[in-house]
């Protein structure tokens, strides 16, 4: 019956001061009432009525409140009903986001580079095979037969110590090679970052990507707060930022590239900073498969309205 029933705050808060004005009426009407009854009317319409029952000697009927209990006690029940009714049906319109009708691409004075990406260094290549020389027989000379050399030793021969030389310690190895940068910030990858609330979505990248882009204007726009100084001396402009997206999808490392001026930029920047805040996080970009860094560029439009 009241499932479709929605009302505003107005008209809710008008619904209540109707209530209990209408509660007031009856109150004030009901004590008027009574106070109006003349005494003396009662007292001798009721003089020979001394010895009737506990009731009509103690309250004249024409002015028992006790009478109309059953009719106070419905009224009660009714206007609890009410009320709870005005609580159910009390709807909260959500504020709608102005988002200025813009693209997010920016000006060509902003180089985007290619990615760059940590590639292994190529191994060496495999050493020449060793060349056989042929060598002419007439250059194979015989060698002599080897001298024979007495080995005897005798109580009269003396030997001697031999030399002990020593060798110098070898070389210290190579220092091995610097290890590969994992903490390379990217500008363009394969898997651009994404704002939250799009990955559940049926599509492609085309259709994530243009879901993201939706849900962070408005969010952006829902945030920004447009300065003061700004709007009265009627700044306009686009501001643009750049962040690092981390690879847990957190925002880090917010630059103003470009400020429209009077306070305009450091608005735009609070509300990137304030993206750490949400429940949920971006999602990161990825380089063949695997999450990065990320340097995004966001043009913010301020644009006042009328």
């Amino acid at each position: 019956m009241f499932g479709d029933l929605s009302l505003n705050g107005q008209m809710t808060t008008l619904a209540m001061f109707a209530l209990v004005a209408l509660t007031l009426g009856i109150i004030f009407f009901l004590r008027n009432r009574y106070k109006n009854s003349n005494p003396d009317v009662l007292k001798e319409k009721y003089a020979g009525n001394e010895g009737g029952s506990v009731a009509s000697r103690n309250k004249y009927p024409e002015v028992n409140a006790f009478d109309l209990s059953s009719t106070f006690w419905g009224y009660g029940l009714a206007v609890a009903l009410a009320t709870t009714v005005l609580g159910f049906s009390w709807t909260k319109y959500e504020k709608a986001v102005y988002v200025p009708d813009y693209d997010l691409s920016v000006d060509e004075e902003i180089e985007m580079e290619p990615p760059r990406t940590a590639e292994p260094p190529p191994p060496p290549p495999p050493p020449p095979p060793p060349v056989i020389e042929e060598v002419p027989e007439e250059e194979i000379l015989e060698e002599d037969e080897p001298e024979f050399v007495d080995q005897d030793v005798e109580e009269e021969t003396v030997i001697e110590e031999p030399e002990v030389v020593e060798e110098a310690p070898p070389p210290p190895p190579p220092p091995p090679p610097p290890p590969p940068v994992e903490d390379e910030i990217f500008k363009v990858v394969e898997q651009m970052p994404r704002f939250p609330g799009c990955e559940d979505i049926s599509g492609g990248e085309a259709e994530k990507k243009k879901c993201a882009e939706e849900k962070m204007l408005q969010y952006i726009y829902k945030h920004l707060k447009y300065p003061a100084i700004a709007r009265e001396n009627g700044i306009e402009g686009r501001a643009i930022l750049q962040f690092v997206v981390e690879k847990d999808g957190s925002v880090a490392e917010v630059n103003i590239v470009r400020d429209p001026g009077a306070g305009t930029g450091d608005a735009a920047k609070k509300v990137i900073d304030g993206m750490n805040s949400m429940p949920t996080k971006w999602t990161p970009g990825k380089q063949r498969g695997r999450p990065v860094k990320v340097l995004y560029t966001l043009p913010v439009l301020f644009r006042l309205e009328g």
